[in-house]
């Protein structure tokens, strides 16, 4: 007695763990089909399976990914991408933008999701700018971000959290027309780039006591865990 909830945890990651590498791999297979299926050649591509990869998503995952989105395999991949705008618990916006082979399950899921805590079909986008996201790393504390913002021709750049010790960690912004050719231009100055997406940048972020703060947060994980949802943005600081 007493250890039953160890067991619990177990089970608990393995799920996480499971629907990580699916949505993984569905990233991967996107990417490949929106280029060419080779990592050296397709920037979007080589960030997706490196974060793949860090992830301890196995090889064999990766590469069948790959040959799925190119359409190497019998298995075609007919994927959506579908927005819903909406409000989160006191009034925090929210986008969330989901890959799904099957809308009329997801729609439904989503409403479910929204219900009773949030409001969906608000229309939000408007109180957010519509941009390329970077995210990278490199080896050394304290490298100047501005600086290599400026060299890659990214439009804007700030501090990126939980930057493991000895890196500098940040997020670059970028026009949505230049996203790959700043993605390219990091790589090649030595950053170790883990996101490279076009997504929403709040114009103005909201600010919450923790309590009212916890309630958004479990709102957003609950809609997070939904196996479709594919990013989350919000106005929550």
């Amino acid at each position: 007695m007493g250890r039953q909830w160890l067991q619990k945890n177990r089970e608990i990651n393995a799920a996480k763990r499971g629907k990580l590498f699916s949505k993984l791999a569905r990233e991967i297979a996107i990417a490949a089909k929106s280029g060419l299926p080779d990592p050296a050649m397709n920037p979007r591509l080589a960030v997706t399976v490196e974060a793949a990869r860090k992830a301890s998503v196995p090889n064999d995952v990766i590469a069948r990914a790959i040959k799925k989105g190119a359409g190497l395999l019998d298995e075609k991949i007919e994927m959506h991408h579908v927005t819903f705008e909406g409000f989160a618990p006191h009034k925090v916006a929210v986008i969330v933008e989901c890959m799904t082979d099957n809308q009329k399950r997801t729609a439904p899921e989503m409403r479910a999701l929204f219900a009773g805590k949030g409001q969906l079909g608000a229309k939000v986008s408007f109180l957010f700018h519509h941009m390329g996201i970077v995210e990278a790393t490199h080896d050394g504390a304290g490298l100047d971000i501005e600086a290599a913002a400026i060299e890659a021709s990214a439009q804007d750049v700030e501090p990126l959290e939980n930057v493991p010790e000895g890196h500098t960690g940040a997020r670059f912004f970028t026009d949505r027309a230049d996203l790959d050719a700043v993605t390219k231009s990091l790589r090649e100055a030595g950053w170790s780039v883990t996101t490279s997406e076009m997504g929403y940048v709040p114009k103005e972020t909201t600010d919450l006591p923790p309590e009212q703060r916890k309630d958004v947060e479990e709102f957003l994980e609950a809609i997070d865990d939904q196996d479709d949802v594919h990013r989350i943005y919000t106005t929550l600081k």
